[in-house]
């Protein structure tokens, strides 16, 4: 799994490919906790290049957004497609989680 994180003047997209499972996931999830320590509170997570998310995967979005919540932060996912976003659908994520075609239109929708 790769991450690289690109900062603007409206959030971070966090750009992500390959897998996200039980051995890349906490990678994943240290990689947002030091962007949070940091002071960023918006996140775009551009998935259209991961191919693969597991249920590690998704404990550690969830546990991103319970470090994002007091900070009234957010967590907006852009890119799903294929496997991805079927686990996306499947476990209800969509509806918890903003879901948007491109970083563009995700970092729009926030005014």
């Amino acid at each position: 799994m790769e991450i690289l994180a690109t900062r603007n003047d409206k959030g971070t997209i966090v750009a992500i490919s390959g897998k996200m499972d039980a051995v890349t996931a906490p990678v994943y999830e240290q990689k947002l906790r030091e962007l949070i320590d940091g002071g960023e509170t918006v996140f775009v997570n551009d998935f259209s290049r991961l191919a693969y998310i597991s249920s590690a995967g998704l404990r550690s979005i969830l546990a991103t957004a319970k470090i994002l919540k007091p900070k009234q932060g957010t967590l907006m996912f852009c890119g799903l497609t294929g496997p991805v976003r079927d686990v996306f659908e499947i476990s209800g994520f969509g509806s918890l989680f903003p879901l948007h075609p491109s970083p563009e239109a995700a970092l729009k929708s926030i005014g």
